[in-house]
């Protein structure tokens, strides 16, 4: 098993839980788990990347060679399109559709969808819609996660065991909540695929 993902995002977006999460599941699973991470120049609004390398055999590296990552998760659909010299050929991005307009020459929306689009294996979701669903925008990231979930080679139980791990802390009500905001994501990824 091995499974390599580019996570991204801008500050203040989640990336970090998303990736804590993934981290905790990956110890569920018992599995091997790299990870570098790049913050942007301020904490919100500054690019967020991650690279998490996961495999049932010992990892040399935390970073991704281009060409190799099997998922890109972002929450920004633009941030997905800057990682795409990472995907591998049969890689999916899977991206929230709601931009984060940060900067003054952010390109036009249409035009970022369209380069989504052209990509074969892709999912487009309204996170934040979604995470609204489930009980709170602020659960958009692990809406995000959710739809990725099918792409990455762990169990369905370990998903919900880094979550209670990461927010169990927090109170049970927290939990559920990211549980069903998981849910939701993963039902939409698990559709396409199909």
């Amino acid at each position: 098993m091995k499974t390599d993902i580019i996570l991204a995002g801008v500050g203040g977006q989640g990336i970090l839980t998303i990736a804590a999460s993934i981290g905790y599941a990956a110890l569920h699973d018992n599995l091997n788990l790299k990870q570098s991470e790049v913050h942007g120049m301020s904490q919100r609004g500054g690019a967020v990347q991650s690279h998490m390398r996961l495999s049932s055999n010992p990892i040399a590296s935390d970073l991704i060679p281009l060409g190799s990552a099997d998922v890109i998760l972002s929450v920004e659909p633009m941030e997905s399109l800057r990682y795409l010299p990472y995907l591998s050929k049969n890689g999916w991005i899977i991206t929230n559709s709601l931009p984060f307009i940060n900067i003054p020459n952010y390109p036009e929306y249409q035009k970022i969808l369209d380069e989504i689009n052209k990509i074969p294996n892709h999912v487009l979701i309204d996170a934040d819609k979604i995470a609204e669903e489930a009980g709170s925008v602020k659960s958009s990231n692990i809406v995000m996660l959710g739809a990725a979930s099918p792409y990455i080679e762990m169990s369905y139980e370990s998903f919900i065991e880094g979550i209670k791990k990461l927010f169990g802390r927090k109170s049970e009500e927290m939990v559920n909540l990211n549980i069903k905001a998981f849910d939701l994501g993963r039902k939409i990824s698990m559709e396409k695929k199909k």
